[in-house]
């Protein structure tokens, strides 16, 4: 006669909590707008005719392979999350989704993105996908986040790419245009990242991530920001320079860069607490003003060119 084991049968199997909102968190939807706000610019100024159910298609796909991204991070990170007062809320750190359940969810989500946008689109394009999926998941949240202060800096690559997998979308190549794009948001990504390592370096401390100001100190990432906010500054204005686009976009390019440089100096300038604190908050906050105008700025000249080719010289 058996012995029923009634510690290895799980009577009371777990009912999900979740709701359709903390899936909805896990795409980090506000990493997502920034994607496809990017990725639509990309989009727009790739040569040729794209039809308009292609260029949703993917456009939906980047969304949708950003958003696995996030699940995944999440998924891989529910425990440095759970240290971080700025992360203790999302859904994983408070008992609503598991992480099984989230490593499924942006697994398949990725899955899809991928395939559709190969197989609809171009597999130029569908490759490229896979590989800023890969990027983020693998190599930054994986390796690059939790053992190297550089972890920002080379990260930064994966958010960078959008643009030039929607480029791809359109003309099934990668050109110079594009790898602009990238460089503007590669060039961008320490600054703004640092700028909120700085006033959250306590979170990072508790969870243990080696952050820039953590490891190189305060000081040292003050310099950081300052030294790639020049440079973010000479990148911004290239496509003017290189004449891919008119006066109006170096000009405000010069603008917004002029405003992220006396921040900038403001952050290396301030070095008492509270006065920091004011400091790389302004900072943060402005920069993501400032890539949302650069890339709005892009998108109406591309815009106007469209509607009036003959102001164009065309």
């Amino acid at each position: 006669m058996s012995v029923l084991d009634h510690h290895a049968i799980d009577i009371n199997p777990r009912v999900s909590e979740a709701e359709v909102g903390d899936y909805i968190a896990l795409l980090k939807p506000r990493v997502m707008s920034l994607v496809i706000f990017t990725a639509l610019v990309g989009m727009a100024m790739a040569p040729g005719h794209f039809h308009w159910v292609l260029a949703i298609t993917s456009l939906l796909c980047i969304a949708v392979g950003a958003g696995a991204s996030g699940a995944l991070n999440m998924a891989l990170e529910g425990d440095i999350d759970a240290k971080m007062s700025r992360t203790a809320n999302r859904p994983i750190p408070r008992g609503r989704i598991t992480r099984p359940e989230a490593m499924a969810f942006g697994l398949t989500l990725a899955f899809f993105s991928v395939m559709t946008l190969g197989i609809l689109v171009n597999w130029i394009a569908g490759g490229l996908l896979a590989f800023t999926i890969f990027f983020y998941v693998v190599i930054y949240t994986m390796w690059l986040k939790r053992w190297t202060a550089q972890n920002i800096v080379i990260g930064g690559a994966a958010g960078a790419l959008p643009p030039v997998v929607a480029w791809a979308a359109v003309t099934g190549t990668v050109d110079v245009e594009p790898l602009l794009l990238f460089a503007i948001i590669f060039f961008w990504t320490p600054p703004h990242f640092w700028a909120l390592a700085l006033f959250r370096s306590d979170d990072y401390a508790r969870a243990g991530i080696p952050m820039l100001p953590n490891v190189a100190g305060p000081d040292a990432t003050r310099l950081q920001i300052l030294l790639y906010t020049i440079v973010l500054i000479a990148v911004a204005a290239a496509p003017w320079a290189l004449g891919y686009f008119d006066a109006v976009y170096g000009i405000v390019s010069l603008i917004l860069g002029a405003g992220m440089l006396v921040l900038a100096i403001n952050v290396y300038m301030r070095r008492e607490r509270s006065q920091s604190l004011r400091a790389t908050r302004k900072l943060f906050a402005f920069s993501i003003l400032y890539l949302f105008a650069l890339f709005a700025t892009l998108l109406a000249e591309v815009v106007f060119r469209a509607l009036a080719p003959v102001a164009w010289g065309a």
